[in-house]
């Protein structure tokens, strides 16, 4: 087999062996005396597969930990998975469908068997997928929110809580999933826009002397009206405040109400009140003192009687409407009230429909038994401590946001109807008096003290909220409530590197919790980052159809596996069809495999600390261009030297020498500059800039001549070429590491011995430091002048479409003193990289024959373009490219023209044309400025 460094780089001839070879060494776990670095991995679910952002939020976490892990501090990245209470409820029952099983004919403890059998078998899919991202995570530490050590600390969290006052069970509005019939959270629930009716509904005043029209886009739940509201200071409805209405349908009296919260301006200005199923309704009816009627069973099918709180009356409900589904019951009552004469009219309205991610289901606000944190004393101290800069956010702007919600906010839900999860741990005795304890022995001990007497006990068949075991994350997965050596050394961690979204529902949480159990913050910094989005700024998702597999970018996938992909399971199946067109019009051949290394440069150089991310394939195939750029600067690097010992030995620094390894400096402290500050894209930046245009388009062609000796170079000055050619490599090398582990590790085991260094990994060596002292200013000046001259020349046979390997005679006329030394102190280098046949100088105020011109300064460096370039030849093509251009000119402008195409064509598509108008107008007026040259020489 032959040595990969023979052949090109191909990412998958080296990942696997690379990852192996991290493993095998305990890269990744804590080593050294230096001092704690700890970051904690947001735990993914344990259904989840790798989308962009968990790669994009990995790639910037691995940068900060293989950085902190090289400059020898003692690392620890603590990996683990959530248990993921309804995504995996709902895959295991989907399971059991299709088995023709159903969870609650199986009981509680089979269903839970076969759950865990499941995450047994499939539950480390995620854990895989971010190892290839390359994480180098400890994975020996790996947790799990329901395994034992954490399902024991949360049940103590939740206990502790209870006993201080903090956790109680109430009656309160929820968002309801009716088709999981469960309580979820605003994160699990998804809005957007549809399209739907408003329909115009005649309240009757109870004297008989008029009537108020509300209007309303939930019909249905008029059977649980407890008041119509109106605007205090809306004059159409000031005299109707505090007189009765007689509720539609139902025939009950229920009163007019004035309230600000009404929107005057929408539909009539009379708003029905609903405080059972509406939450802005419930905050209405707080206000008011009115009572709330539930209509709805947890299935959102109608009840037979309306459950009343707040009040000693009934509520019941026409036994035609009884039973049936929300939206039965919906055409229902239209068609009552169109028969009674009540409905005015039915207008198309747009709104915002909330719907449960995992489901699909349209949330119900529904009036539940749940359990509630009390989170307001929690809340103050966890203001405080980012008040008083014990914790900062990364921008700092978003502090304000989280200073907004932590204002704000509300007693927590903390419980799920589920069965996947942290059972609560309270037990109810038989006249419901609840028993909070650590276990089933301590409930029942306190039960008997309690009734004097053994009595039965039941469960509270209740599960927690994930969010509650995300939140004590930093200090479980360490062993609280244990004082472990790794609770002590890394908490409170250093750094949680997070999205945005989740300020309020995670962020804000581990703080409370963290500083009511560990009286510290479980982070110094919050670094927030940006979504990615697609590349014209639309969210990810399937339904758009536009979500992007980063291991398909890794691997690579072909256009009918794509296709596949995009369209199966999709929620909508009706957008197939689009999705599929688009699909093949954007990724014809489908995607070709960049590799790891690529995609996490790409995501490190987008981390801009703004609010958006959005991701373009082209900058993947740039990356993977810049890897093999890399690749083969180290393959030509390596073959300048045929044995180790030829670098033993005097050497000389030449000025090409000195001046890359200044540059060399000045990005080791740009790029640690960078990274300390969490400006993932400027250290990208800079490093794509030294390696691509610094050591690989010039260092390396400037050390061409002394390495083929085309001058007088002693044997110390081409030793030197050499040395600083792999010193520069291998430190090079080390600073790119924590952005692309893959290619790094290969290339530095390749060209780490060769200059006396070398390890089990790169992972492991110093992380480069720079020696401002080692940047050499005259050195510096000499090689900016040398590559403006070596440009210059370049430019004229660009611009005369001029051959490359053609030789070119030079002529010199003007400059300085320093010129004259430098021309001729650099004279191999401009022979060699400008491909000169020749070098004068004219005498000031001598005529030079016709000629391109370029300036260096006041340098005039003048190509005789006799016997060069063939006028003739040279002003038809020009004249050709000229028409081409006009043509393609004339084109774009009409289209841009046309107020069909601006309105019609997506807003990305217009910029784009725009775009090539103003590329086409630069290309014609620098064509016009070769015309006028050509004139000029002829």
């Amino acid at each position: 087999m032959t040595d990969i460094f023979d052949r090109p780089f191909a990412p998958a001839e080296i990942e696997d062996d690379c990852y192996r070879r991290w493993e095998t060494h305990k890269v990744f776990a804590p080593r050294g005396d230096g001092p704690a670095y700890c970051i904690m991995l947001p735990p993914p679910n344990v259904t989840g597969t790798l989308h962009m952002g968990h790669a994009f939020q990995d790639t910037l976490m691995d940068v900060l930990v293989r950085t902190h892990r090289m400059r020898g501090e003692r690392v620890l990245w603590q990996p683990g998975t959530d248990h993921a209470g309804i995504a995996t409820q709902m895959l295991v029952e989907r399971q059991l469908q299709r088995e023709g099983l159903e969870r609650r004919e199986m009981g509680r403890t089979a269903f839970l068997e076969r759950v865990w059998r499941w995450r047994e078998a499939s539950g480390d899919r995620i854990v895989h997928q971010i190892r290839r991202l390359g994480s180098s995570c400890d994975w020996s530490r790996q947790r799990f929110t329901l395994d034992s050590g954490l399902s024991e600390a949360v049940t103590e969290v939740f206990v502790r809580l209870y006993e201080q006052g903090l956790i109680y069970r109430g009656k309160r509005l929820v968002n309801w999933d009716p088709v999981l019939q469960t309580a979820v959270s605003d994160l699990e629930v998804l809005s957007e826009e549809e399209m739907g009716k408003l329909w115009h509904i005649r309240y009757p005043l109870v004297d008989g002397s008029g009537q108020l029209v509300v209007a309303t886009t939930r019909p249905e739940t008029l059977l649980g009206d407890v008041a119509v509201a109106v605007h205090p200071e809306d004059p159409r409805y000031r005299s109707f405040v505090g007189r009765r209405l007689r509720l539609p349908i139902v025939g009950r009296e229920i009163p007019v109400v004035a309230d600000d919260y009404v929107d005057p301006e929408f539909g009539s200005g009379c708003v029905k009140i609903t405080p059972a199923h509406d939450f802005n309704d419930y905050e209405l009816g707080q206000r008011h003192h009115l009572p709330l009627v539930n209509v709805f069973t947890p299935d959102a099918h109608i009840r037979s009687e309306g459950e009343v709180f707040g009040a000693h009356w009934q509520a019941p409900i026409p036994e035609a409407l009884r039973g049936l589904d929300r939206y039965a019951a919906r055409r229902a009552v239209i068609a009552q009230l169109e028969a009674e004469g009540l409905l005015e009219r039915t207008d198309e309205h747009r709104l915002t429909v909330p719907r449960g991610d995992r489901s699909g289901a349209v949330i119900e606000p529904f009036l539940t038994d749940q359990w509630y944190v009390r989170v307001a004393p929690l809340a103050e101290p966890a203001i405080a401590a980012v008040e008083t800069g014990r914790l900062r956010f990364v921008p700092e702007n978003w502090t304000k946001t989280y200073f907004d919600w932590m204002h704000r906010i509300q007693d927590w839900c903390i419980s799920r109807q589920l069965w996947w999860g942290h059972q609560i741990p309270a037990w109810y005795g038989p006249d419901g008096q609840v028993f909070v304890a650590r276990d089933e022995a301590t409930a029942a001990a306190e039960a008997q003290r309690h009734y004097g007497m053994t009595v039965p006990l039941e469960r509270d068949p209740a599960v927690l909220d994930t969010w509650f075991s995300s939140a004590l994350w930093p200090f479980t997965t360490l062993g609280w409530p244990a004082r472990t050596p790794e609770l002590q050394e890394f908490y409170p961690t250093s750094v949680l590197v997070t999205g945005f979204d989740i300020i309020f529902f995670w962020v804000a949480r581990m703080v409370m919790m963290g500083l009511r159990f560990m009286d510290e913050v479980p982070f110094r910094e919050v670094y927030v980052h940006g979504l990615v989005r697609d590349g014209e700024g639309q969210k990810m998702s399937k339904s758009k159809g536009n979500v992007l597999d980063p291991l398909d970018l890794m691997d690579g996938i072909d256009l009918e596996a794509l296709v596949a992909k995009r369209t199966q399971g999709l929620l909508q199946p009706h957008m197939a069809q689009k999705i599929e067109q688009a699909t093949r019009k954007e990724f014809p051949q489908g995607i070709p495999a960049y590799g790891t290394d690529a995609l996490r440069f790409t995501l490190a150089s987008l981390a801009t600390q703004g609010r958006d991310i959005r991701f373009d394939l082209k900058r993947v195939e740039g990356s993977r261009n810049f890897c093999n750029k890399i690749w083969n600067a180290a393959r030509f690097a390596t073959m300048q030297v045929e044995h180790v010992d030829d670098l033993e030995g005097e050497s000389e620094l030449l000025a090409p020498e000195r001046w890359i390894i200044g540059r060399l400096q000045e990005t080791e402290a740009a790029v640690n500059d960078a990274i300390d500050q969490y400006r993932f894209a400027d250290a990208a930046q800079a490093l794509y800039q030294f390696f691509w245009n610094d050591y690989c388009d010039w260092y390396i062609e400037l050390a061409k001549p002394a390495l083929r000796g085309e001058g007088d170079f002693t044997v110390a000055q081409q030793r030197g070429s050499r040395r600083t050619l792999l010193r520069v490599l291998e430190a090079g090398l080390r600073l790119l590491h924590p952005f692309m582990p893959f290619i790094t590790e290969t290339l530095w085991q390749r060209v780490a011995p060769m200059v006396g260094l070398g390890g089990p990994s790169i992972a492991l060596a110093p992380y480069p430091k720079a020696d401002l002292d080692r940047i050499h200013r005259q050195s510096e000046a000499q090689v900016h002048w040398l590559v403006a001259f070596i440009t210059a020349l370049r430019s004229i046979r660009g611009e005369m479409d001029i051959p490359p390997a053609r030789p070119l005679p030079l002529l010199l006329q003007g400059g300085t003193a320093q010129d004259r030394q430098r021309v001729r102190a650099f004279s191999p280098w401009l022979f060699s990289l400008g491909k000169l046949s020749s070098l004068d100088w004219l005498e000031d105020g001598q005529e030079a024959p016709p000629a391109a011109l370029a300036l260096v300064g006041d340098l005039r460096l003048l190509v005789p373009l006799a016997g060069v370039i063939d006028l003739e030849a040279e002003r038809g093509r020009l004249e050709r490219e000229r028409r081409r251009l006009e043509q393609d000119l004339q084109k774009t402008r009409a289209k841009l023209a046309q107020d069909s195409f601006r309105e019609r064509a997506p807003a990305a598509v217009v910029v784009k044309e725009e775009e090539r108008l103003d590329e086409l107008e630069r290309a014609l007026q620098q064509l016009a400025a070769q015309e006028a040259r050509l004139r000029e020489l002829a």
